[in-house]
């Protein structure tokens, strides 16, 4: 072995161990900061993003007003010490009337498949736009869920033929989830 083939192969030895032990603490298992503990019952308040895609099907309903079916599907990331869930995937059908707002059903599904429930409304027009949730229960460790969420909804693509995207801002909320022993099973 050459004297300089030997100097590489002796650093290596010497770094390798260092070098993999680095690798196994940063690839471990990720850990989530404690935060603070949030008793079964108690109010958890949260913040987060929410973006979608769907469709809209619209109908004129005389003059300027239209009605329409709207479908979305997207995800939704939630922040705050007290947050239910870290990520989930957020449907949600809602019936819109330019004139008397909107009404409409979400379900919010986590890694796990436990759901959230709520019901939407909102003032439905271009000019206010503000859309509050009210959480009416869920499956799993949301059994029992209830609470309130709000947010403003903007357009980011409205293509002629129906499809729609588009984002939550302003999402925020707080969430009071059932204890352990009305949890559902799965």
């Amino acid at each position: 072995m050459k004297p300089l083939q030997r100097l590489a192969s002796l650093a290596l030895a010497r770094t390798l161990p260092a070098t993999v032990l680095a690798l196994v603490v940063a690839c471990g298992a990720p850990t989530e900061s404690a935060g603070p503990a949030v008793a079964p019952g108690d109010w958890r308040e949260f913040e987060g993003s929410w973006n979608a895609v769907g469709s809209r099907h619209a109908i004129p309903l005389g003059g300027e007003r239209r009605g329409a079916v709207i479908e979305l599907r997207g995800t939704m990331l939630l922040a705050g010490a007290g947050r239910p869930g870290v990520g989930f995937r957020a449907d949600v059908i809602a019936l819109g009337d330019t004139a008397t707002g909107l009404v409409g059903r979400s379900v919010w599904t986590d890694e796990h498949g436990d759901q959230v429930f709520s019901e939407i409304t909102g003032e439905g027009t271009a000019a206010r736009n503000r859309i509050s949730g009210t959480i009416v229960g869920g499956t799993g460790r949301y059994a029992g869920a209830t609470g309130n969420y709000e947010f403003a909804w903007q357009y980011v693509i409205e293509a002629d033929e129906g499809t729609i995207e588009g984002r939550a801002v302003g999402l925020k909320g707080r969430v009071r989830v059932g204890t352990a022993t009305g949890a559902a099973p799965k």
